[in-house]
């Protein structure tokens, strides 16, 4: 039979054991939670902060393994509850550590021969951040949601309305676009999350948010009453374009444009044209539909 002692020797290498494969799981979800904090930290090609935050999630759960044995698990198990009550919120959870992970993936591995990669990661396994970006706006675009459809129809008659005869349905776009850009307010993301609201969201926010959420607004609304519209991602910004037609419709938007905004156009209109097909720049900084692009190279075009 077991002496006391060995029982107890028994009992203290299954406690050790399994408080060390907790404080192992503790370093994958708490990793990149710290790596928020930190600012980039660049080796070469290499991005290291997360690195330097798994390091620093292994000494953090090091010293409380060591120090404080008996809140190792209870601990684990509060971060965990923490994350996943967070996934009913805008608060960091278990698809954040996740994004985060395939995001030092991306931005680690893009820089390494294509051969080298394809003997680790799957072709096709991980999308781009840009593709990933593209859709995530796309799946906000909702020009069928009721509360968007019934503001976007509301809104397309407060103005240019004596003009309908003259210019047909091209006044009820630039009405609406009047509409939200003239009582749209700038309202940050926090620092390192991003948050796309949906298009009866930044309604029912008083028409706040940022350069995505204005975006977002405007091509569903105006896709609700019958125009084309597409988003285009710059450098660190987002704008909606809308679609004119070929050259000769185009020419009928510009003399609409220049007629019904002459007291805010102080130059030409500024577009896009690719194989006769005409876009102008919606982008909430204009103050008329082809206002100044902030940034006129497109690094995407999400077409709806």
């Amino acid at each position: 039979m077991q002496t006391l002692a060995e029982k107890q020797m028994k009992y203290d290498r299954a406690r050790d054991l399994l408080i060390n494969i907790i404080a192992v799981l503790t370093i994958i979800p708490l990793a990149p939670l710290i790596n928020r904090y930190l600012p980039p930290l660049m080796l070469g090609s290499w991005n290291a902060d997360l690195t330097v935050s798994i390091l620093l999630a292994a000494l953090i759960t090091r010293a409380l393994a060591w120090i404080f044995k008996p809140l190792i698990i209870p601990g684990f198990l509060v971060l965990c509850t923490i994350l996943l009550i967070n996934e009913f919120n805008d608060g960091y959870s278990f698809g954040n550590v996740v994004k985060d992970y395939k995001s030092v993936v991306l931005n680690n591995w893009k820089h390494r021969d294509i051969k080298e990669r394809e003997l680790f990661i799957r072709p096709g396994l991980f999308e781009s951040s840009m593709e990933q970006l593209s859709r995530e706006l796309k799946s906000k675009v909702n020009h069928k949601d009721p509360v968007l459809r019934n503001f976007a129809v509301l809104h397309s008659l407060d103005y240019f309305d004596e003009y309908h005869n003259k210019y047909g349905q091209t006044v009820r776009w630039l009405s609406l676009f009047k509409y939200i850009n003239n009582r749209f307010k700038y309202v940050p993301d926090a620092q390192r999350d991003e948050y796309f609201a949906s298009p009866d969201e930044t309604i029912m926010n008083g028409l706040g948010g940022d350069c995505d959420d204005h975006t977002i607004l405007m091509v569903s609304a105006l896709k609700s009453i019958g125009a084309r519209t597409r988003m285009i991602i710059t450098d660190g910004h987002v704008y909606p374009e809308l679609y004119c037609g070929n050259k000769q419709e185009f020419d009928k938007m510009q003399q609409a444009i220049l007629f019904l905004f002459a007291n805010e156009v102080s130059e030409g209109l500024h577009f896009r044209e690719s194989q006769g097909e005409y876009w102008i720049n919606l982008d909430y900084t204009a103050k008329h539909p082809g206002g100044p692009y902030l940034n006129d190279i497109a690094y995407a075009v999400i077409d709806l």
